[in-house]
C-alpha cells in the first residue's frame, strides 16, 4: 500500500519526502515491512538531500518509537491501538521531529503533519485530531517515569527499548554499559563500504570515488574498508563498475577472521545476500572457489546479482537447507564460514524495527537453529581446516553458548586463539572470541569464533 500515491493532490517536493517517510513507517508497522528494503525502493525517486532527510525520519522515528509512544499516550489520553494507523504514523514522525531534531521549526512540523493527514485518504478524518495533538506537543512534554523504584522501566522509556531487552542488557553488561549501548543503538550507523580490490588498488578506487562525489572519511582496519562522511551513491559509475559494496565493518571482519589462503575453496553457509560471499571471492582470488549455500532462493538470486556486479566469476550457488544436512561431502573443505541467521540484536542502528518485533524467547529459539547449522557446517571441514561461526547478535545464547555447546560434543575442534595476534586483536577476548558493540568502537554488535579441526 502506497499512502502517498493515494493523495488527492500532487504534493510539493518538500512534502513529498515526508509523505514517503510516513508511507514507509506505515508499511513497517502495518505490513511488517523492513525499513532498509522500503527505503531502498523509494529513495531513488528523490534528490540527495531529500534522501538523507527521509532516511533520518524513518530510522529515527523507529529507533525512538518506544519513547515517542509513551509520550503520545499522555498527549492523546488514549490507547494507541485505537488510533487510525496512518494518523499514528504521522504523529510518531512529527513528535520525533519535535523532540529530537532542532533544525525544523515547531510550527512547520505541526503544519506538515496536518497537511500529510489531509492528503492521505485513510487519515483525512483524523486531521483535526493530529493538529490538536501536535500543537499540544509544542506546549507540553510528558513527564518521564521516575528512575526509582523501577529503574528498568525508566531505562526502557528513556532509551526507547523494550523492557525485556533492557533487562537482558543490564544482566549482560551492567547498568552503565547498558545505557551506553542503548544510546549507541539509537544513533545513526556509520556509512561503511568495502572496496573491491580485485579491480583496482585502494588509491585508484578512492580516486574514482572522489571523482563521483563521494565524501571520503576515515580508513577502516583492513585495506578494503572505507568509512564515508556521507551516504554512498548507488547511481554512480563506481557502483555500476563494481568498485565497492556497502557493508558494515564488523561484517567485513568475519571474512577476515576466516583468512582463507589464495586459491582455496571456501564454503559460505547461509550466504545470502552475498556480502561475505563476494568478500571471500576477492580474498581467495580467481584461482579459488566459493560455494555459496543458502535456503532462501530469492536471497541467492540477490547474491548472484551482487557477484555479477562486482565481477567475481569464482562463485557457485547452491540452494540447500543447512539445518537438515550439508549439500557437500563431509571433511571435504579447508575453509567454511557460517554467518548464521540470528536475532540481529547487534544491528539495531540499521534495523531499529527489530526492537519492537523480537520476543524474549527469540535468542534461545535462534540458538537451537544455529546449533544445528553449526553441526552440519562443521562436518564439511577437513582435518587441519577452519570454520568461522558468526552472528550479528550480542546475545550470549547465540554466541559463546552455541560454540561452547558445539565444542562439548566435538572434541576434534578447538578455538583458534591465534587470531588474537592479528589485525583484530583489540576485539578478541581472552577465550579467542571476537565481540564488538556499537558503544565500543562504533562497530555493529557481532560475535565470531574461529574453530580449527585438529
Amino acid at each position: 500500500m502506497k499512502l502517498a500515491a493515494r493523495s488527492s493532490a500532487r504534493p510539493d517536493e518538500g512534502l513529498a519526502s515526508r509523505l514517503a517517510a510516513v508511507e514507509i513507517l506505515y508499511r513497517v508497522d502495518q505490513e511488517s515491512g523492513y525499513a532498509d528494503v522500503l527505503l531502498g525502493a523509494r529513495l531513488p525517486d528523490f534528490a540527495l538531500a531529500d534522501r538523507r532527510l527521509i532516511t533520518r525520519l524513518v530510522l529515527g522515528t523507529l529507533a525512538w518509537q518506544g519513547r515517542v509512544d509513551y509520550e503520545l499516550k499522555h498527549l492523546t489520553g488514549r490507547k494507541l491501538d485505537g488510533i487510525q494507523s496512518a494518523a499514528l504514523a504521522i504523529m510518531r514522525m512529527g513528535l520525533f521531529q519535535l523532540r529530537f531534531l532542532d533544525r525544523i521549526p515547531q510550527h512547520a512540523v505541526v503544519d506538515t503533519a496536518v497537511s500529510i493527514a489531509k492528503r492521505i485518504p485513510e487519515a483525512r478524518k483524523a486531521a483535526g485530531f493530529v493538529n490538536a495533538v501536535m500543537r499540544r506537543a509544542t506546549r507540553e512534554t510528558a513527564p518521564m517515569p521516575p528512575r526509582e523504584p523501577n529503574e528498568k522501566s525508566f531505562l526502557a522509556v528513556a532509551y526507547s527499548h523494550p523492557r525485556w531487552m533492557v533487562e537482558r542488557f543490564v544482566d549482560w553488561f551492567a547498568v552503565a554499559n547498558a545505557e551506553r549501548l542503548m544510546t549507541a543503538n539509537n544513533d545513526a550507523a556509520p556509512n561503511v563500504i568495502r572496496l573491491n580490490l580485485a579491480h583496482g588498488s585502494r588509491a585508484e578506487i578512492i580516486e574514482k570515488l572522489t571523482a563521483d562525489g563521494f565524501e571520503i572519511g576515515a580508513p577502516g582496519r583492513a585495506p578494503e574498508t572505507l568509512i564515508l562522511n556521507g551516504a554512498p551513491n548507488f547511481e554512480s559509475r563506481a557502483y555500476r563498475d563494481g568498485l565497492f559494496h556497502a557493508q558494515s565493518e564488523a561484517s567485513q571482519m568475519t571474512a577476515r577472521m576466516l583468512a582463507p589462503r589464495a586459491g582455496a575453496t571456501v564454503v559460505d553457509c547461509a550466504s545470502a545476500p552475498g556480502g561475505k560471499t563476494t568478500h571471500l571471492a576477492e580474498m581467495i582470488g580467481e584461482r579459488g572457489r566459493v560455494i555459496a549455500v543458502d535456503f532462501n532462493f530469492s536471497g541467492l538470486k540477490n547474491a548472484r546479482g551482487l557477484a555479477r556486479r562486482l565481477r567475481h566469476r569464482n562463485v557457485e550457488f547452491v540452494c540447500a537447507d543447512l539445518t537438515n544436512a550439508a549439500p557437500l561431502a563431509p571433511s571435504s573443505v579447508e575453509y567454511v564460514l557460517l554467518d548464521a541467521p540470528c536475532t540481529g540484536l547487534g544491528t539495531l542502528r540499521e534495523h531499529p524495527e527489530i526492537k519492537w518485533r523480537l520476543k524474549p524467547t527469540d535468542p534461545a529459539r535462534m540458538a537451537a537453529i544455529q546449533s544445528r547449522m553449526l553441526d552440519n557446517a562443521a562436518a564439511l571441514v577437513r582435518r587441519g581446516g577452519a570454520i568461522v561461526y558468526s552472528v550479528c547478535s550480542i546475545a550470549p545464547e547465540e554466541g559463546e553458548r552455541v560454540v561452547d555447546s558445539f565444542l562439548a560434543h566435538h572434541g576434534d575442534f578447538a578455538i583458534d586463539r591465534g587470531v588474537a595476534a592479528g589485525e583484530l586483536k583489540d576485539v578478541i577476548d581472552a577465550r579467542g572470541f571476537m565481540k564488538t558493540r556499537p558503544d565500543v568502537g562504533g562497530l555493529d554488535g557481532f560475535f565470531a569464533a574461529r574453530l580449527i579441526r585438529r
